[in-house]
């Protein structure tokens, strides 16, 4: 057979009666996933660490729509039995939705525990990987999608908070080997793309910590608004229903990921000379050499 005679379809993909599987399913952007993908007819399955966030979440869908699965996407084991699990209770695998993310405390590369910087790559880039790659031939056999969830924070000024800008920046490329691996075999995979979302991960960042909060309210409007973790699993599931190769809310951030290569350099060149954020790097080492 013609390999191109495989190439995903420009329909769309219709999730009632499809089986999607999402991970960091028990909170935040992953929960609001999960019942936005139930709501659409799809049966899930709700991976979490935390097993007990995971239930509640299933017993929100309805036992016999969702499936909770207790894991951790850096347990590569751990994550092949969770897709055998989902394949043996529904039969089939048609979405999955790689969302599970850490982040941590902002520190700049000079001062921040290396331990840090393995736990971030483990969970935001080894993590999508363990997550996915189990999951391929299922997938291909049911000519299936993938979400890998990234973040502007891919295309965004890399200070006090280099280790997650870096690990969102590898999975942006992780996602698009995925898509040109697996296009012939009739996959498809979106890349989303979320500046500000209103969870308790980025609270306990943002807000809860008042450096990060300087950090944070440097950021000029519009690209400072945040959305609802509701408004991001929209996205998502907009997404996989196109088969889009890419999603980005709030749309404002959109112009700088398209034109990175031009407006990266510029404003680096420009920070690079910004009292204020010398101000707050100073800080945050500050901080650590106290702490130390």
């Amino acid at each position: 057979m013609n390999p191109l005679q495989l190439l995903p379809s420009l329909r769309r993909l219709d999730l009632n009666g499809k089986v999607a599987l999402v991970t960091g399913g028990g909170d935040g952007i992953g929960r609001a996933t999960a019942l936005a993908m139930a709501d659409r007819g799809a049966l899930v399955a709700v991976l979490d660490r935390d097993g007990v966030a995971a239930k509640q979440v299933t017993a929100e869908i309805g036992e016999a729509r969702a499936l909770a699965i207790t894991a951790d996407v850096t347990d590569r084991d751990g994550m092949e039995l969770a897709v055998a699990q989902v394949v043996e209770r529904f039969g089939r695998l048609d979405v999955v939705v790689a969302n599970a993310g850490i982040t941590p405390p902002p520190a700049t590369l000079r001062t921040l525990d290396p331990a840090d910087f393995d736990r971030v790559m483990a969970v935001n880039l080894t993590g999508v990987l363990n997550t996915v790659q189990p999951a391929i031939e299922a997938l291909i056999e049911q000519r299936g999608h993938i979400v890998v969830v990234a973040s502007c924070a891919a295309f965004s000024p890399p200070a006090g908070g280099a280790v997650y800008m870096v690990s969102k920046a590898a999975v942006e490329v992780l996602a698009r080997a995925f898509k040109l691996e697996l296009a012939a075999h009739g996959v498809t995979v979106t890349t989303s793309y979320f500046g500000f979302v209103d969870t308790a991960l980025a609270r306990a960042t943002l807000d809860d910590d008042p450096i990060g909060h300087e950090i944070t309210a440097a950021v000029p409007w519009p690209l400072n608004v945040r959305i609802t973790p509701e408004a991001a699993a929209r996205t998502i599931v907009g997404g996989v229903e196109r088969r889009s190769a890419s999603t980005t809310a709030p749309l404002a951030w959109a112009p700088l990921g398209v034109l990175r290569g031009v407006v990266g350099p510029l404003l680096d060149a420009f920070l690079m000379r910004d009292p204020r954020l010398a101000r707050l790097l100073a800080q945050l080492e500050e901080r650590a050499g106290a702490a130390s």
